[in-house]
């Protein structure tokens, strides 16, 4: 490969949460090893992975000018942006205006509720549901119910569109979260799927906020479609959201942006947005974009999906090979595995906390899944060198599932 997808690097003192987290951030986060194992990052949702490295050499040629004064967006900007949703989405004629600035996929999420509902209303979301959801929007005093997604026969997770058209009755909901691809079950809707969902919102006069920044990350010859791109009503009812920080390990930049057609729904969630002033695009986070958006990241974005997709097959036949009684789908994008542990806890008579603190004494730092909606599950990041993810699953065989 072209680029580096195998050296580990030592991010300690490196400002990354991933590593310097475990053991002193409290919560959620997973404990320090026992002494004798590394620390093998599998929790937070970034990657150990360099970044491209034209991102890097775009920073570093905007940094070399002393100047870091107000500014605005270049042309250059949104011209990288069409660029890469033309060419990655086949979203054609995408036009300025439509593209808005926002700090952060969450920070859209509360904005565009605030724009269309007030505290104590309902919204709908599908669950398993992002934690970052629930998190944001119950602070600002929402009130989430969710459609549980079911596993069809051959185990892929499928939406339940007549619980979701029953629950937007019966609590006259009218604003919707949508996450494609769907984190943590890592699903990448088809577009009949996305339709469909699109249908049940329109009967129901749902504003849809589609949450799209895994939308690069895509596993094993699947393919994303954009929820606007199903239908004219989709394409003017929704909010969607998207951002390079997942696609290249940019979160600590900060920088996400929207895309947004109709006029109406524009105008409400940049003035929703603009009454706090907290929504200000940095100026390295914008030349990062521009970095990141061009013929060379895609290039490294081809190449990153074909390691992740290596490591996702791998960890998937690890699992269904050595630890019978964990159950999971296999993902068809993101790069985190959603583990459902209950049936291995019922027959070990072992809770979820000891499994959890079992993989965490031998370093695997990986995350409690409960948070994200189901009641015996893990979260595994598996963007690392392929030498880790082997290592970690080797740990995991000797001394949680298989002692």
């Amino acid at each position: 490969m072209k680029y580096d997808f195998t050296t580990i690097m030592d991010r300690r003192g490196k400002d990354a949460i991933a590593v310097d987290g475990p053991g002193h951030q409290g919560g959620n986060t997973p404990q320090a090893p026992k002494e004798g194992f590394s620390l093998i990052p599998m929790w937070i949702a970034d990657m150990n992975f360099p970044t491209a490295p034209t991102i890097i050499e775009e920073i570093i040629k905007r940094a070399q000018h002393p100047a870091f004064g107000y500014f605005q967006p270049r042309d250059e900007y949104f011209q990288a942006i069409q660029s890469w949703q033309k060419l990655r989405n086949g979203v054609e004629d995408l036009p300025k205006e439509a593209i808005g600035y926002e700090n952060g996929v969450l920070g859209c999420v509360v904005s565009a509720a605030d724009a269309f509902c007030s505290p104590g209303d309902f919204i709908l979301v599908h669950s398993p549901t992002y934690v970052g959801f629930t998190n944001s929007l119950t602070n600002k005093g929402y009130r989430l119910i969710h459609s549980d997604l079911i596993r069809d026969e051959n185990g892929v997770w499928r939406m339940d569109y007549e619980d979701m058209d029953r629950k937007l009755k019966a609590y006259a909901i009218h604003f919707a979260v949508f996450c494609s691809p769907h984190n943590p079950t890592g699903r990448v809707w088809e577009p009949w799927e996305i339709e469909k969902a699109m249908e049940v919102y329109k009967n129901n006069h749902c504003v849809v906020l589609s949450d799209e920044i895994w939308s690069d990350i895509i596993l094993n010859g699947h393919h994303h479609t954009p929820t606007q791109s199903v239908s004219e009503d989709a394409r003017n009812r929704t909010i969607a959201v998207y951002a390079p920080s997942k696609t290249f390990n940019l979160a600590g930049l900060v920088g996400s942006y929207h895309i947004v057609y109709d006029p109406y729904l524009r105008d409400r969630l940049r003035r929703q947005a603009s009454l706090s002033h907290y929504n200000s695009q940095n100026v390295l986070s914008m030349h990062a974009l521009m970095g990141a958006y061009t013929p060379e990241g895609r290039e490294w974005v081809e190449e990153l999906c074909q390691v992740l997709s290596e490591n996702v097959n791998y960890g998937y036949q690890f699992i269904q090979e050595n630890f019978p009684g964990v159950d999971l789908a296999k993902p068809e994008g993101t790069y985190m595995l959603y583990l459902d542990c209950s049936q291995w806890c019922q027959e070990k008579n072992q809770t979820l906390d000891q499994v959890l603190k079992a993989g965490w004494d031998v370093g695997v730092a990986w995350q409690d899944g409960r948070p994200f909606n189901r009641p015996f599950a893990i979260r595994m990041n598996l963007a690392l060198p392929k030498s880790l993810v082997e290592e970690a699953f080797e740990r995991l065989k000797k001394y949680v599932f298989c002692s």
